[in-house]
Formats: structure tokens, sequence, C-alpha cells
């Protein structure tokens, strides 16, 4: 078997021997470079699997070799040497797509556990946004957008912030970047940060020895170590108090965690996700969260749009709950009416995705008869009354030409965002060819 190849990047030669013999022990063939222009050559001549540059170089730094990576047909999982301390500078290597840091003096132990999660990275097949449609619905361009996002943060180990609204589907997001990353064999730990009792919370993040407080009969792990080798997500990490703050931001910056009540650190190895539904740069502003946190884990930012923006994707999302929950009620699948559909494009939902499984749970409780009505959903009164008569005027026709009108443009929305493919229209309104068919005569829709 063809051994990997590591491109080495830095000006003193007796770190390059260092990490020359740390890769070598590893099985891992390599080549060094002490300047950036000499690095840019051997980039193109050989294709490497992993690249280590140090950040000072004698003809530019680490950062326009990030940059330069990035254009390659093929990225090579790039990590940055940093001077101790010096976070401002791996957190912008980080935004660039570097694949992680390592801070001198070097530590060899987590140094073989970086250069492993990158070789991983390498030897990953590409097949990530097929993938997760299956799982993060939508055909909206934002939610196009999302999943190659996704794909492309799978391949780094930059702490992620997700923001959005309750509702979204935020962890969903934090899985499925887990899922798709070469840490996917490991644990992911998802936490509510809001959930913790404050008196418990720095037991629960980082363990404790037995005896260290009343209560502690035994060690326990935190979810650091939990975590280990895998993905942590910090769910409403709004919530955390600021003495909690200071602590995490050194775990974080360190890679290591102090059990309560123990005298030695742990060096960890975790990729940190984090999300919340509050304004985070408004915390900060009003001093409730601290500023040097904020920007250690929210070095990439991803917003998940509320579902009122993209209303698109709801005929799709309709299809995709409807077929779960009616397999897992044993139930026959109904239709859902126009007015009912129409009705459900046109609500705001404050709850989000979470608030649309739940009006169709419901609904398939109280339907009587093959299909959903608009009294089935059972919308709050005033949320329709935009989608079914904001612009009805008796003057012009009917109700019933009105509703026919609006039935039509949603059809013909569908059609087009399929480009007529009458199959994936008929999916994403949640009907079958048939009724798709019979619409369309009825309707003049040629």
């Amino acid at each position: 078997m063809k051994k990997p190849l590591a491109l080495i990047v830095d000006d003193e030669p007796d770190i390059r021997e260092l990490l020359e013999i740390t890769l070598n022990r590893m099985e891992i063939e390599t080549c060094a470079a002490e300047d950036v222009s000499g690095a840019k050559k051997l980039l193109q001549q050989k294709a490497f699997d992993l690249c280590l540059t140090d950040m000072k170089l004698p003809d530019g730094n680490g950062l326009e070799l990030v940059d330069f990576i990035q254009t390659l047909p093929t990225p090579v999982p790039v990590a940055v040497i940093t001077a101790h301390g010096n976070m401002e500078s791996a957190i912008l290597a980080m935004k660039k797509g570097a694949f992680d840091f390592v801070s001198k003096p070097v530590d060899l132990s987590g140094l073989r556990l970086l250069i492993n999660n990158a070789l991983k990275l390498s030897e990953a097949s590409p097949v990530k946004d097929r993938r997760s449609r299956h799982l993060l619905l939508g055909e909206s361009l934002v939610m196009q957008e999302i999943r190659a996002k996704i794909s492309k943060l799978a391949r780094s180990q930059a702490p992620v912030y997700i923001s959005g609204e309750s509702g979204t589907g935020k962890e969903l997001v934090a899985r499925l970047i887990h899922q798709h990353s070469s840490r996917s064999d490991h644990a992911f730990v998802a936490i509510n940060c809001g959930a913790i009792p404050q008196e418990l919370m720095e037991s629960e993040f980082f363990g404790h020895k037995k005896g260290s407080f009343t209560g502690a009969t035994s060690d326990k792990k935190g979810l650091f170590q939990c975590a280990e080798g895998g993905t942590l997500f910090l769910d409403e990490v709004a919530d955390l108090p600021l003495s909690l703050q200071v602590k995490l931001l050194r775990a974080i910056q360190e890679k290591k965690i102090r059990p309560v009540g123990d005298s030695q650190e742990l060096s960890v190895d975790i990729r940190l996700l984090s999300a919340t539904h509050k304004n985070l740069n408004e915390m900060v502003l009003a001093g409730s969260f601290r500023q040097d946190l904020y920007y250690r884990i929210n070095v990439i930012d991803l917003k998940v749009p509320p579902l009122r923006e993209r209303p698109g994707d709801i005929p799709g999302l309709i299809d995709h709950i409807l077929a779960k929950l009616t397999v897992a009620n044993q139930q026959q699948r109904p239709l859902l009416s126009t007015s009912a559909l129409t009705a459900l494009q046109n609500y705001s939902f404050p709850g989000n995705v979470r608030e649309l499984e739940n009006i169709l749970e419901r609904a398939l409780a109280l339907y009587d008869g093959n299909s959903i009505e608009l009294d089935d959903i059972n919308l709050p009164k005033d949320s329709h009354k935009r989608s079914a008569s904001s612009d009805f005027d008796s003057a012009s026709g009917s109700l019933e030409t009105h509703l026919e009108k609006i039935e039509k443009r949603v059809v013909i929305h569908a059609l087009e965002e399929n480009q007529w493919d009458k199959i994936a229209a008929a999916r994403q309104l949640g009907i079958s060819i048939r009724s798709l068919s019979y619409r369309m005569t009825k309707l003049d829709i040629v």
C-alpha cells in the first residue's frame, strides 16, 4: 500500500526535523520546504495528503499558503503552526479554509491526532450533498447553499456557530456536519446548555474526581471526554453563565480540560459546534457573553433560515413528514387539499419545521375522509386570513374562482421549480401524478 505523503513548510531546520521524524514514525513520507515559494512549487508537482505550515515564513506567511491551497483542483488538508497564544492567526487561518492549527511548542500527541484526522479526510469519498438532501430537505437556493456549505465544513476542524430561530433544524445541521466529517466514527455529543443546573455545569462539562464535592461518590467523565475523537454540540450556548464561559474558552484554546478536584490537565480532541436562537452579538454588547469566547466559537457562522423564508420547500417537507408519520402510525397516507396547502405556504410558522410537524401530526388525528382540509390543520384563527382572502374581492368573481387562481399559481410554481417534471412536481406537492394531471387539465395548464 502506498504511504501517505505530507508537506512540511518551516524555515527552522530543527522544527522541520522534529516534524519529519514524527511523521516518518507514523509511516508517512515527507517533503519539506523552507518558504512559501518552495512550498507552492512542490504542491504543483506532487499529490500531497497533508500540509503542515508555520505561520511566519521568510517570503510570506502560512495564510498565503492556505489561500493558495484552496485554489488547487483538489485542496489538501492544511494545518498551521502558530506561536503560543496567537489565536487570532489560528482563527483567521481556519476562516480561510485551514483544517486545524498547532500551537508552539508542538505537543506531539496532539499533533498525531490532528494528522490522523487529516488523513481520514483525504481518504473520504466526497459524496456528501446528495446524501444530506434526504435529511436536510428543500430545493430552494438557500437550502442548496447550506448543503454545499455542510459538505465544505465537514472537511475542517474549525468551530462552527449555527444560528437560527427555534425549530429550524440547527441540531440536524450539526449532526450532518459530524456525519460527513472524518470524525463520523466517533461520538456526537449534544447538550442543551440551558437544561443544566448552574451548580453542576463545570462537572458536566469537564467531569470530576471522586470526593471532589458532596455527592461525588465516584469519578465521572465530562462531556468533553465523552466526545473524545468526535464532535461536541453545545445547543443554546447563550445560556452559559460567565463563570463557565471563561473555563470553556481555555478548554477550546488549549485543547485541555481539568476535571473538578483533579490537579492534572487532560488533553482532549473534539470538534466544537454550537448554536442558539438568541442574538449573541447583542449579548456581547450587553456584557452577558464574553467577546473572546464569541470570536472563538464563531470562526464560521452558518445561518439556518426560518421556514417562512422558503415557502417553496413546504410541499416537499409536508410530503416527507406525512410519509414518516403514516408509516410510524400504520395509517393510510391522505392527500392535502389545495386550500390547506395554500394556507400552510402563507403561514408565518413561528415554530418553523418543528411546528409544521406538530400541525400535520394533529391533522392526521383529526381529519375525516381521504384528504386533510383547511379546518383539519387548525391554524391560529387569524393566521390564514392573508392566505385565503387577503387579495379576494367578491366583485371580481366567486370564492371558487379565487381558490382556483391560487391553486394554479401553486401548481405552476411546483412545475417550474422541477423543470416541468410532473413526477417530481407531484412529489413536491404531496399528491399523486394522477391527481396532478387532473388538476393541470382542470386549471388549463399546458
